[in-house]
């Protein structure tokens, strides 16, 4: 691991551990090329979509063929092991969703004589989720979004995912299995940025959507940026994946190096940060991750060299109270503690900033990105400062409802007239003072 003194660091150093991700998103000639495929597929449709899957991916198939057939579905299989731990997996999802939705119920308050005012919660009308292929199959990103979709209640889903590659258009059957499952019959193979593109504007295909969620390469991400231009509505972000762990000197450093490595392994533009109290910790850590990277594949150990050397590294704080500090200010998409028990709660609640917090070494971030039922899904790139992983909630909007008899807005017209005039709205002022007469 690269390794700094938090204490010894400039701001210059400081500020170059905290920014990530971004400068890979927002490249001026990336966006560019972005947005010359989404104006493609607006004005094209379908057959932009087909071209640009010909471009990037490499397989041809006629618009016709975008949607997954009945067959696809049906003849979809994985093994035993895999389809067991999808149900695993979804009945957590499930779990976590409902249980989040038994909190999202209307309300209504009197708050003052004759005047109630509450809220309406409802689901968005339809959602698009996207599912990245490529570096790796993710059946797992499927459900993660899926599964919180249908708890709230979304009446229409369609699932966009690029075709295996090197092949002939066919879907990671594993995704299949899961859309299979959930009942999710809308499902297309696609380019990333164009299948984007395709649910933000609609195709002869792919029909539009309200919101678009899911997580993917920088391209994708600039795609569900861009597409906010054209009002749908997109997270931010969800790229490139990070973690951050918290470790004193009771970490076991077999099982923090093991756990250090899970989001390493995903790419060269991943970040790992472990903030620790303890050098001998750091120096035991080293020496694990040396051995376990050996038994890493090439291209996988290759990614986590970077993500845990220039991409982040070891931080060496003065106390806990100081790692609760970088950790806010770093605001990770995964967070890890990993400190003693009597320190766990001190922690756990300075944490303000982060897409998850796993509380112990026996809540590895593979755990949770496949099978807690916590949501996996989670901003990236400091964006935990001011949003959430994808849950029940991504999915619905709060409707204000009130309502004043002639006693309470008789009450509240002085106060109304008042503000009206002062702003200039005579029309305002003057419904009123109609109420009045």
């Amino acid at each position: 691991m690269r390794r700094q003194t938090w204490s010894e660091m400039n701001d210059e150093t400081r500020a170059a551990l905290m920014h990530r991700g971004l400068d890979d998103i927002f490249d001026p000639k990336l966006r560019t090329s972005i947005g010359n495929i989404l104006n493609d597929v607006r004005k094209r449709g379908d057959a932009a979509v087909c071209d640009a899957l010909a471009k990037f991916d490499k397989i041809d198939i006629a618009p016709d063929q975008l949607r997954v057939t009945n067959e696809e579905f049906a003849t979809a299989a994985v093994t035993a092991e895999v389809d067991a731990a999808i149900d695993d997996a979804i009945a957590h999802l499930r779990t976590f969703n409902e249980t989040q939705m038994l909190q999202a119920q209307d309300w209504s308050v009197e708050s003052e004589p004759g005047l109630f005012v509450g809220e309406k919660i409802t689901p968005i009308s339809s959602a698009g989720l996207f599912t990245p292929s490529g570096k790796a199959s993710y059946p797992s990103v499927a459900y993660q979004l899926a599964v919180p979709a249908m708890a709230a209640g979304v009446p229409r889903l369609s699932l966009v995912v690029p075709p295996v590659p090197g092949g002939n258009g066919e879907i990671d059957p594993a995704v299949l299995v899961v859309c299979r499952k959930l009942g999710i019959s809308n499902v297309f193979r696609v380019n990333g940025p164009a299948g984007i593109a395709a649910l933000g504007f609609g195709t002869e295909s792919i029909e539009r959507v309200a919101k678009i969620v899911g997580p993917g390469s920088p391209a994708v991400a600039l795609a569900q940026v861009e597409m906010q231009r054209f009002g749908v509505s997109t997270m931010m972000l969800l790229g490139p994946t990070e973690s951050l762990v918290i470790a004193d000197e009771t970490a076991d450093p077999v099982r923090l190096a093991a756990d250090l490595l899970i989001e390493a392994e995903h790419g060269n533009d991943s970040s790992v940060v472990l903030l620790t109290t303890s050098i001998s910790l750091a120096d035991a850590t080293d020496a694990q991750l040396a051995e376990q990277l050996d038994a890493l594949p090439e291209v996988r150990a290759t990614a986590a060299r970077a993500s845990l050397g220039p991409n982040g590294g070891c931080v060496i704080v003065d106390d806990l109270a100081m790692a609760i500090d970088v950790a806010n200010a770093y605001a990770a998409e995964h967070l890890q503690v990993a400190v003693a028990d009597d320190q766990v709660d001190f922690v756990v609640d300075g944490l303000i900033n982060a897409g998850e917090i796993l509380v112990g070494q026996h809540t590895p971030f593979s755990a949770a990105n496949f099978v807690i039922g916590c949501p996996a899904s989670l901003p990236t790139s400091g964006f935990a400062q001011v949003s959430s992983g994808i849950t029940a909630d991504t999915f619905l909007k709060r409707t204000a409802v009130a309502r004043a008899d002639a006693g309470s807005i008789q009450r509240m017209a002085p106060s109304v007239i008042a503000l009206a005039e002062h702003e200039g709205f005579p029309a305002h002022a003057n419904a009123l003072h109609l109420r009045a007469t």
